[in-house]
């Protein structure tokens, strides 16, 4: 596919924020990117190829490299942060009033700009959600942030956080969901929907280990990727955006794995397909921890 076609099927690929929003249902993420000094450059042509072709959402965090994925976001950006919804990540120790006003300062430096689009909270720690929030709101009423969310929240999680002064107020909730890890199927997944707040799938093609072995070795997913010429990792991924209430963000250092991913979005599976791929990797049967990197 030409650059023109794939840009097309992002369009067409879109998912929609409380606030009416749209955004690509295709992202980057970025986790361990920035960490070897050697791949700056391709990492940086990959991030900015991404967002020429549509891949617009970039999602970064604080703990990732220290620091060093954001300053690598902010090179990558530079000039084109009107085409880009920024994303960063707070650690849980630093989600107090004090700490979540000074850690968003730094992260907005590392970044180079001067507001986020998002700003989530990475996972729950001690910090009382009702303070969390609070933080939250400050930061959009500074201007610092546009929006906020979470991520690694499981259902009950949400639910808590529903019960507090805005919380209804949270954009996502970023949690591990691929083909081959599918617990939040059982009832998270059925939250957001009713409560209309869309999924952020991180680490959608598999991190490693035995989940991204099956991803690339399935005789299924492999038979269904002979179909459509692609890969089976490209079938992964039109799978997780199939129902247009989840958003991806792998994470791709060089420009021919953005590409890849990119050209995933145009991949339309039959009803048949799926079926194919529900017996091939099944969804839970009952309720299953959060799976989380």
């Amino acid at each position: 596919m030409d650059k023109q076609a794939i840009h097309q099927a992002l369009q067409q690929k879109t998912i929609t924020l409380q606030d009416g929003t749209r955004l690509p249902a295709l992202g980057q993420g970025t986790w361990t990117t920035g960490d070897h000094k050697a791949n700056k450059e391709e990492e940086i042509e990959a991030l900015q190829l991404g967002i020429e072709l549509g891949m617009t959402v970039i999602d970064t965090a604080e703990m990732y490299g220290d620091g060093k994925s954001e300053r690598l976001v902010g090179e990558a950006i530079q000039g084109r942060r009107d085409s880009v919804f920024l994303v960063s990540k707070v650690y849980p120790q630093n989600a107090g009033r004090k700490n979540l006003i000074k850690a968003c300062e730094n992260s907005l430096k590392r970044l180079n700009t001067d507001s986020l689009d998002l700003y989530l909270l990475h996972w729950r720690g001690r910090v009382p959600l009702a303070e969390t929030v609070e933080g939250m709101e400050a930061l959009k009423a500074e201007g610092k942030i546009k929006r906020w969310g979470v991520s690694n929240f499981d259902t009950e999680d949400m639910e808590e956080l529903w019960s507090v002064p805005y919380g209804q107020n949270c954009a996502t909730n970023q949690v591990l969901y691929h083909l081959g890890s599918r617990g939040i199927e059982f009832d998270l997944m059925d939250w957001h929907k009713k409560n209309n707040i869309p999924i952020m799938a991180y680490s959608p093609l598999a991190q490693g280990g035995t989940h991204r072995r099956a991803l690339t070795t399935n005789a299924i997913l492999g038979e269904i990727a002979d179909n459509h010429n692609a890969a089976p990792l490209q079938i992964a991924l039109a799978w997780t955006l199939r129902s247009g209430n989840v958003q991806a963000i792998p994470k791709a250092g060089q420009s021919a794995h953005v590409v890849a991913n990119a050209e995933a979005a145009a991949i339309q599976l039959t009803p048949e397909e799926l079926k194919l791929l529900d017996e091939a990797f099944p969804g839970p049967g009952q309720k299953e921890p959060l799976d989380v990197i």
